[in-house]
């Protein structure tokens, strides 16, 4: 979705496992959306600490200047008079007020790009995505390459770590489709290594 609508604003969500893309097509509808002279933002949240604190980096090694807010609120009250697209990267880190922000823009006329996981490594919906797919205009469910066989992978596979629904460190993550995939339990090692004091670290 690159057009513009004279009418009126939408939501855009751009979904699927990690290793799928998700940040890549979000700073390309923005760079595009800037090209068109369209007054563009991007926000992150701000447990999402890889890379660069206030950019966006896709795997591919793109990135994007973005403002770090901590919830939905903050995002509302940082936002630019006259933006005309807003895009989210990692939206399913934020709270479930994160709809009605996206639905206000929306009605204001204003472009919303969403990025973010829509399930965890359970295969569970993950925070506000189920009701950010329910209102939004446009869904695109990306799908990454699955490690064992090479076919589309969909799921978020864990291979290391701990059972917290967000886990730490390089490795830990592989894209896997849906007859590779294989329900995550932590060993007594792992779990008790999860429990040791660490940054965060949120994966694509």
């Amino acid at each position: 979705m690159d057009a513009v609508n004279p009418r009126g604003g939408w939501i855009e969500v751009i979904t699927g496992g990690m290793f799928s893309g998700k940040s890549e097509e979000l700073i390309r509808r923005i760079r595009r959306a800037e090209i068109a002279r369209q007054r563009s933002q991007i926000f992150k949240p701000a447990i999402d600490n890889r890379f660069d604190l206030k950019r966006v980096i896709s795997r591919d090694n793109r990135g994007i200047d973005a403002v770090v807010v901590n919830n939905a609120a903050e995002l509302r009250s940082s936002l630019l008079f006259g933006v005309k697209v807003v895009g989210i990267d990692e939206v399913q880190f934020f709270d479930e007020g994160i709809i009605d922000v996206c639905m206000e823009l929306a009605d204001a006329s204003v472009r919303v790009i969403a990025a973010g996981l829509d399930q965890d490594y359970l295969r569970r919906p993950f925070g506000p995505m189920p009701g950010l797919l329910a209102v939004a205009e446009y869904v695109s469910k990306m799908h990454a390459v699955c490690v064992r066989c090479g076919g589309p992978a969909h799921y978020t596979q864990r291979v290391a770590g701990g059972n917290s629904q967000i886990e730490i460190g390089d490795g830990t993550y592989e894209a896997r489709c849906r007859v590779c995939y294989e329900p995550y339990q932590a060993t007594e090692t792992s779990a008790d290594d999860s429990r040791e004091p660490r940054d965060v670290t949120i994966t694509r």
